[in-house]
């Protein structure tokens, strides 16, 4: 059965390490059958949540900017991969700040159950992504029907285009294509 995939990318260089990485992950769910939809966090506008909690009683934010129609295509998705660039061991903070920002469904009735997370770095330790890994598995564990279900890195990736010849492209497909 076909589940609907979104794939959010932060990384804010255009043809990015973790875009063409999210890319990868994305074609291969599309070649196993699967409805994706790639959302870039490039040019859309998200500002900070004030933390005043009027989402959990109305399920919406407050605050008007692009985040509130990706926090929606998230609700409605089976299936959520993160791609983000690896800054300082951590994830973006185009990244972290959607998913404050989706703060929204946790009293949801949200659909997805699967989460990938996809990175690159400039670090060629196998472990440069641990920290950010973490962090997304955070926001999983507040989502009791959710999952992390894999983690890709890219590691060494450092100038656009240095992700092309990496291993990480055929794990990132396959991951997706085992979706």
């Amino acid at each position: 059965m076909a589940k609907n995939i979104l794939v959010i990318s932060s990384t804010l260089r255009e043809n990015g390490n973790s875009e063409v990485l999210a890319e990868q992950f994305a074609k291969g769910a599309k070649d196993a059958g699967h409805n994706v939809e790639i959302i870039s966090l490039r040019d859309k506008e998200i500002r900070f949540c004030k933390g005043c909690l009027a989402c959990q009683k109305t399920q919406n934010c407050v605050i008007r900017d692009d985040s509130n129609a990706i926090v929606e295509k998230m609700k409605n998705a089976d299936v959520i991969a993160f791609a983000s660039p690896i800054y300082y061991y951590e994830m973006s903070g185009q990244l972290k700040t959607l998913l404050d920002r989706a703060n929204p469904l946790f009293s949801s009735d949200y659909k997805f159950r699967d989460i990938y997370f996809i990175a690159t770095a400039a670090d060629t330790d196998p472990r440069s992504a641990d920290i950010a890994a973490n962090g997304i598995q955070g926001w999983v564990a507040c989502f009791a029907k959710a999952e992390l279900k894999g983690v890709v890195l890219g590691a060494g990736a450092e100038a656009v285009g240095d992700i092309q010849n990496n291993p990480a492209m055929q794990k990132a497909y396959d991951m997706g294509r085992a979706v």
